[in-house]
């Protein structure tokens, strides 16, 4: 994801809306201090009501409606999220993930963790990921079109190279993605994913951009290729939910 640069994080934070109406709940499970307090100070800046949860954490997740929630990326966790992307009212929900690495983030990529908060916790950078991802959490999608969600990627370049990548955002358009292969602006792909309720996917594209000190790059997808229409239906669906 694009995100400010550090220097920024003061006027960032002296801009952070103190009066929204709270309308998101956002569910923060087993957390421990300090990361709970950390957490919770920062959605609060946003008008978001936070909800801890300890215990019948599934159960909770199939009867109560959040549009968040922050989970550790330990396998005890899978049950929860089965849970909540299995439930009609939270099966949207942005899943937020603590700790861990993106490849840890990986391994829970089929109930779509949407981003990941980094331990050990700072709390500029908690509120900027917040801030980025804020919109989706409180359904504003017409000024949000791109869709954090942390996937694998496979991916085929015109120069014979086959590897994978990590999604950082996706869109009907395109998506941006990390790696540490170094791919020129202008490259052409094929890429392959899956997503939640989109079944696996190939689609072409060329390489839009590239940030070599981030390791990210840009795909945009090929105009003449109609499978892109199925990526396009199924943004359009998530953010219908």
């Amino acid at each position: 994801m694009r995100y400010a640069p550090e220097s920024a994080s003061a006027s960032a934070i002296a801009s952070i809306p103190s009066t929204r109406k709270s309308t998101a709940r956002v569910a923060l499970v087993d957390m421990k201090e300090p990361a709970r307090l950390v957490l919770s100070d920062c959605f609060k800046q946003f008008g978001m009501e936070v909800v801890p949860m300890t215990d019948n954490v599934p159960d909770r997740m199939k009867r109560e409606k959040f549009e968040a929630c922050v989970l550790q990326l330990v396998p005890e966790s899978g049950s929860a999220m089965e849970a909540a992307r299995s439930s009609p009212s939270n099966q949207r929900m942005v899943i937020y993930g603590l700790g861990g690495t993106a490849q840890e983030a990986l391994k829970f990529s089929k109930y779509g963790v949407n981003a990941v908060f980094h331990e050990p916790l700072e709390r500029a950078a908690v509120l900027k990921l917040v801030r980025a991802t804020r919109m989706l959490v409180y359904h504003e999608f017409r000024r949000y079109v791109r869709i954090p969600v942390i996937t694998e990627i496979s991916i085929s370049s015109a120069d014979g190279r086959r590897f994978v990548a990590n999604s950082q955002e996706i869109s009907s358009g395109g998506m941006s993605l990390k790696s540490v292969e170094d791919l020129p602006p202008g490259m052409a792909v094929e890429l392959s994913f899956a997503l939640l309720t989109l079944p696996r996917i190939w689609v072409k594209g060329h390489v839009s951009w590239r940030k070599a000190a981030s390791k990210t790059f840009g795909i945009r997808y090929d105009a003449k290729d109609d499978r892109r229409l199925r990526i396009k239906e199924w943004v359009e669906a998530y953010l219908e939910c």
